[in-house]
């Protein structure tokens, strides 16, 4: 068994807990902190109610190609937490937690992302490759767009 790899962001946010939950708690603003290059859009009709078992459809642009993503919400706790799982997508796996905490009026926010690449016992390759600079690139970007919109 291939062990998954472990992504961990932290950003504290001054702005309050329930605020910010509620920005990521609509699905239309993964739009506004995606990097443009991946061509984010999602296919499931907006509004989306979240809450557990939530499927959500888009797509992505990786390398030029265009691939489906299909996320399901497995697990919803507001204001602190709520996690996506990949059913279909680019990845072999990809589970992705977001939790909100108070601290003095502000909210440390941790995404923790678990997911292994396609490849088999070959994953190494472009895990090693592209993969975790892909990834790290992505919630490096959404830290500079928070901060933009969270002053």
């Amino acid at each position: 068994m291939l062990k998954t790899h472990v992504h961990e962001k932290v950003i504290v946010i001054d702005k309050s807990l329930n605020e910010v939950f509620g920005f990521f708690s609509k699905a239309e603003n993964l739009n506004r902190i995606t990097p443009p290059a991946l061509g984010f859009n999602i296919k499931t009709p907006l509004p989306i109610k979240m809450k557990a078992g939530t499927i959500i459809e888009y797509t992505i642009r990786l390398n030029g190609l265009k691939i489906l993503w299909r996320s399901e919400i497995t697990k919803w706790d507001p204001p602190y937490s709520f996690e996506d799982t990949q059913i279909k997508g680019p990845y072999k796996i990809w589970v992705h937690e977001h939790k909100f905490e108070n601290i003095d009026g502000k909210t440390k926010m941790t995404d923790t992302i678990k997911y292994l690449s396609p490849g088999g016992i070959f994953e190494f390759i472009p895990h090693n490759l592209f993969v975790k600079r892909k990834v790290e690139s992505i919630f490096e970007f959404r830290e500079k767009i928070l901060k933009d919109i969270f002053p």
